[in-house]
């Protein structure tokens, strides 16, 4: 509910002031209108409408709110319903309030005579291109319904395969995290404490020992040197990613990374057959949608095949051939996108792909998580014993010899 100001011409002919709490402006109209009021101007009020404002700049329309949004457009199509009135419907149900707000102003535009595209158009940041261009495919087909169930679908897909990595990565990052502030509580308070008992002492130190004390020393005394050269270090990769140059070659570098790389191709070949495969079943030009699929890559050198196989197909050839060629797609989807294109089924052959290799992903994932455990459990073991030998051998020479 939020307070707008008003002002207007009352039946008598009086111009009058004041102020309403309402939903939204038409509701304020509405009100007005009761009263046979003549508007002059509506506005809500500065300070609430600078604090809304603020407060959805900070939300974020989520995928998964797409997927819902989608979803449930879909049905309300399917059932007879205007594009305005789901629109209507949808604006209201939203918990999302920079969400609420955008499918307020695209049911205003439609409502005034827009397409449904043109209305979405004007929302990049929250309607991807993919988003806009099977609407606008569906629009052109009269299959509004059929494929925002497709988008469903897809985006459903999407955010399930995110939660799937991000659930992996919680576990080993807690640990990893819990890690690093054991390390550093060592460094800082612990073994300062030791090095002043063995100083006091007067013990002949080992030589693991005596690194361990300088490295924990140096530290603690120079430990803003780590901190700038670890702010430069991000800072540099960061600037180097913004180049061409630096982008395709951090991003060549993620497939070949060990383990990772393999997560990295087969989270890509997902997403390429199922973006392109959702595309080319809405009716999007085969040219448009390998751009779209270029473009939501998420991985340059993946990006730079689709954009080399799209001039193939300009000059003629096949989508299959210049894939084949790069060497970045494994055979097999090269081989499925080869008989899809022989047999006129293309768009079932890039399902059947991403869903294999979502599966790939889930069992890549799985593997994944259960090395990274053993490995930091390990790690973290070796850390830790080695600086409690470190300490404990001084201690332990000292009662040998108090024993002797």
């Amino acid at each position: 509910m939020a307070t707008f100001r008003y002002s207007a011409i009352d039946p008598s002919g009086r111009t009058v002031a004041g102020s309403l709490e309402a939903d939204s402006v038409e509701v304020v109209r509405a009100k007005l209108a009761e009263l046979r009021y003549h508007i002059l101007t509506i506005r809500e009020s500065r300070s609430q409408a600078n604090l809304k404002g603020f407060f959805n700049n900070l939300q974020r329309v989520k995928l998964k709110d797409l997927s819902v949004f989608s979803r449930q457009f879909a049905t309300m199509i399917d059932a007879g319903l205007s594009v305005v009135k789901c629109l209507d419907i949808l604006e209201k149900q939203s918990r999302n309030p920079k969400f609420k707000e955008v499918i307020g102003q695209v049911k205003h535009d439609v409502a005034g005579g827009s397409s449904l595209t043109e209305a979405l158009s004007k929302h990049p940041r929250i309607f991807s291109n993919l988003f806009i261009n099977m609407i606008r495919s569906a629009e052109m087909g009269g299959i509004l319904d059929q494929v925002l169930a497709r988008l469903a679908t897809f985006l459903e897909k999407e955010q399930e395969t995110r939660n799937k990595v991000k659930s992996a990565m919680t576990y080993p990052a807690v640990v990893f995290t819990f890690a690093m502030l054991m390390l550093f509580g060592l460094l800082f308070f612990v073994l300062p404490k030791f090095k002043v008992i063995f100083d006091t002492m007067g013990l002949k130190l080992p030589l693991t020992t005596k690194l361990m004390l300088n490295f924990s020393d140096y530290f603690k005394q120079y430990w803003y040197v780590a901190a700038v050269l670890l702010i430069v270090s991000v800072i540099a990769v960061k600037l180097f990613a913004r180049t061409e140059k630096g982008r395709y070659a951090i991003d060549a570098m993620k497939l070949k990374f060990p383990i990772f790389g393999d997560l990295i191709m087969k989270t890509s070949v997902a997403r390429f057959a199922r973006t392109f495969g959702t595309l080319i079943s809405s009716g999007v030009p085969v040219l448009r949608a390998l751009e779209i699929v270029g473009d939501t890559a998420g991985n340059r050198v993946i990006t730079d095949t689709i954009v080399r196989a799209r001039n193939s197909i300009k000059e003629g050839d096949r989508i299959s051939a210049p894939l084949f060629g790069s060497k970045v797609f494994p055979v097999m989807v090269t081989q499925m996108i080869a008989v899809g294109e022989e047999t006129g089924r293309l768009d079932a052959m890039l399902v059947k792909v991403a869903n294999f290799y979502d599966e790939e992903v889930d069992a890549t994932l799985k593997a994944l998580t259960s090395l990274i455990e053993p490995l930091m459990i390990v790690g973290l073991g070796m850390i830790v014993g080695f600086i409690a030998v470190s300490v404990i051998s001084p201690i332990y020479s000292l009662v040998g010899s108090l024993g002797g």
